[in-house]
Order: C-alpha cells, then structure tokens, then sequence
C-alpha cells in the first residue's frame, strides 16, 4: 500500500485548504437555491404580469441548467490541462458577477422583455460556471487527500454548501418577516443575490492562496495528449460513466427536492405559511450540515457503497410517505425536511470522493463534469418545473413517485459499484 494510505496518528485536516476549495461551491449554490426560493418574487418582479410568469421563470432555471454540461466540459478540459487552481478561480468570478448582475437587474415594468433576457444570460453564466465548479473542486478535493481520509476531506465539499443553504434559508425567513409583501417585490429579493456576488469576492481572495495539486503536475503532460477526451471516457470508461449518471440521477432529485422545490411547493400548492417553510428548512439544513463529517468519517471506516445502498432504499421506501406530511404545520414540516436531509447525507458526505474514484487523473475534471452536469440538466434542472406543472394539473403525488423510481435505478446501479475506501486514485 502506498504511503498516502498509512496515516499518521496525528494527522491535521488542512482547514484554510478545504475551505478555499469549498468556498466556491458553497457560493454556487447560494445562488441557485436564492433563485429558487425567491422566485415568486423575481416572476412578478421581471417578467410579464401574467398566469404563467411563474412557469416561465422556472423555465428560465431549467434552461440555464444545459448550458452546465457545457461549462462541465469546456471547465473541466481546462482544469485537466491547465490545472485545477485556475478553473476554479474562472468559475467563482463567473458565478459572482451572475449574481451581482440579478441583483441590480432593471424590472419587466421599467424595460419590458429586456429584463427576462438579462436574466437569462446572467443564469447562463452561473449555469457555465457551475458546470465547471462542481467538478473542479470536487477533482482537487479528491486529488488533495490522503487515500485513507477521502471521505473526511469529502465531506467539506457539502459542510460548505450546506452552510451557504443555509444563509440562504434564514435569509428567506427573516427578510419575510421584516419586510412587508410590498417591499418584498420591490427590493427585498435582491438583497440575497447582491450578497452572493460579495460572498464571491471573498472566495475569489481565499482561491488565490491555494496550491496546485501533485496529481495534476503529475499527468498534465498525458491530459495534453489526450484527444477527444469526452469520447476517452465513453470509450474506457463506459462503466464509470453509467455509475456516474445512476448516483447523479438521485442525488439531484433529492437535492432539489429538498431544497428547492418544496419551498414554493409547501408555499403555493400546500398553503403552508412561508415564514415556517423557512424555519422548517434551516432547521433541516442545520442537521444536514451537522451529519456531513461524521458520514465521511463512517465512509472511510466501513465503506462507500454500503453507506450509498441505504441512502437509495431508504429514499426509495419513504419518499412518497413524507409527501404527505407537506402540510402547514410546522411540525409536520420539520420531520419532512429532516429526515428527507439526514438521510441524503450519507452521499453528499462523499460526493468528491465517489466521482474522484471513478475517473483517472487525465481525464477526471471533464469527466465529472461533463456527464455529472448532463444529468443534473436533465433531472434536477427540471424539477421545480415538472413539480409545479404536475401541481397545478392536480396531481402533485406523481412527482414523489418519480422521485421513488429514480431511487430504485440508483440502488441496482450502486450495486455494480466496487468498494473504493483507502484506494489510491487512478
């Protein structure tokens, strides 16, 4: 076993690193999930006051939501060839500047379909960039730990991103219960993106510090070599791909489940009070961030893939039964949010673990990103747009179901996956 396996006794994480890598993430997905929660407010603040201004600004989430695999692919060559510090430098000032730009956007009143436009392209930026960020970071995250501590490493990729939801929740829930409905429309949701863009020039300094990883110096001059390197992992290493898709496929359904759709869908179709959805999702947030670390701890100890099997059974079993609990009392809220949270830690914890694992070093930021960002194109993308069609056509339940189905295919698929704790990366 190589030397990165044997640990010593007294091995210190490197705090200012992992945060510098997750940093980006975090703000990443700030800003998606800020859309997502205001979004009643930025339908009726940009786009056409009509019946559909609130499907059509979800259409806009999930048509930014194709132009991931593009920034997937075209991020992660570049990190593959030129390093993965400089990627996630790119990715943090396009995702910042995005957020910024929401933020002072002119309303649908005062320029009229302008405005939607300038939405859009300000959501294909961060789109781009997350494409890259994602699997950038996750890339350096897994190329910087000690085989035998990929999962504790891991786990900072969502202890982060679990944070920045969390700002993101309590934001939500105080900004409505300080602001009246008015001010809310008028200037109280662009509060949080106008943060965003700050919280990105914080990440930006702390990116800057950070060192270059060995595993990339190592094989710059092969991943310079390598041409065509989307039809590379296809060609060798087609089953790394169909494990990638498989996993990928459930973990977005369950994240913007959790933290994104059911927000305006407790809100809207359900009537429950916004202030409690609010409270209801940090507290969950709160556990889901609490549970990251210790999960990763359990990876490196007893294993990915049996950690990975209960996550898909247990989402399979009981997703459609908590459905019901989308109720307006905050208590049933509360159980919904937690539970649906604490059991998608077990695969969040090591996410850059897993997908590290599954590609060599060549090739490992574009295949992450471009096949991870497809299929959270395709499933996470449109959920907030499936979830409020299927809502308003008077069949909400179906979308549970699809979320069970989904949690069955990623059962067989993890079942094909190898154990991977303590390996040394490809």
């Amino acid at each position: 076993m190589s030397e990165q396996v044997a640990q010593p006794v007294g091995h210190k994480l490197p705090v200012r690193k992992l945060v510098a890598a997750s940093i980006g993430n975090a703000i990443e997905w700030y800003d998606w999930t800020v859309y997502a929660t205001f979004s009643t407010y930025i339908a009726s603040a940009l786009f056409a006051p009509d019946s559909k201004a609130l499907i059509t600004t979800f259409a806009t989430y999930a048509l930014a939501f194709f132009f991931r695999p593009l920034g997937g692919f075209l991020l992660g060559r570049f990190a593959d060839v030129r390093g993965r510090k400089p990627a996630m430098i790119l990715t943090i000032v396009l995702m910042a500047g995005g957020s910024l730009a929401i933020g002072v956007l002119p309303t649908f009143a005062a320029v009229g379909w302008l405005a939607p436009i300038l939405l859009l392209l300000a959501r294909i930026a961060q789109g781009i960039s997350l494409g890259g960020e994602v699997s950038n970071a996750s890339a350096y995250l897994g190329e910087i730990a000690p085989s035998a501590r990929r999962g504790r490493y891991s786990a900072f990729f969502y202890i982060s991103t679990g944070g920045a939801v969390l700002i993101a929740s309590l934001l939500g829930y105080f900004l409505v219960r300080i602001l009246d409905k008015q001010d809310m429309a008028s200037y109280g949701w662009r509060i949080p993106f106008i943060i965003g863009g700050v919280l990105g020039i914080v990440g930006l300094w702390l990116r800057r510090t950070i060192d270059e990883t060995e595993h990339f110096e190592k094989s710059k001059d092969k991943a310079r070599h390598v041409k065509n390197p989307l039809l590379v992992t296809l060609k060798d290493h087609p089953k790394a791909v169909g494990q990638l898709i498989g996993i990928t496929m459930l973990s977005t359904l369950c994240y913007y489940t959790f933290f994104s759709t059911l927000t305006p869908f407790a809100i809207n179709a359900k009537k429950a009070s916004a202030d409690d959805v609010f409270l209801a999702l940090s507290i969950g947030t709160a556990l889901f961030i609490a549970l990251q670390y210790p999960m990763g701890v359990l990876s490196d100890r007893y294993g990915r893939k049996p950690q990975m099997l209960g996550w898909a059974s247990a989402t399979a079993i009981l997703i459609v039964p908590l459905s019901t609990l989308i109720t307006p009392s905050i208590g049933n809220l509360i159980v919904v949010f937690c539970v649906g949270l604490g059991l998608y830690t077990a695969v969040t914890s090591i996410a850059p673990a897993i997908m590290s694992e599954l590609f060599p070093t060549e090739v490992r930021a574009l295949g992450i990103g471009a096949w991870y960002n497809l299929t959270v194109a395709t499933f996470g993308g449109t959920a907030p747009l499936v979830n409020t069609a299927l809502s308003e056509a008077g069949v909400s339940y179906i979308f549970f179901w699809y979320v069970a189905a989904g949690a069955v295919i990623a059962f067989f698929v993890i079942r094909t996956l190898p154990e991977t704790k303590g390996m040394d990366l490809k």
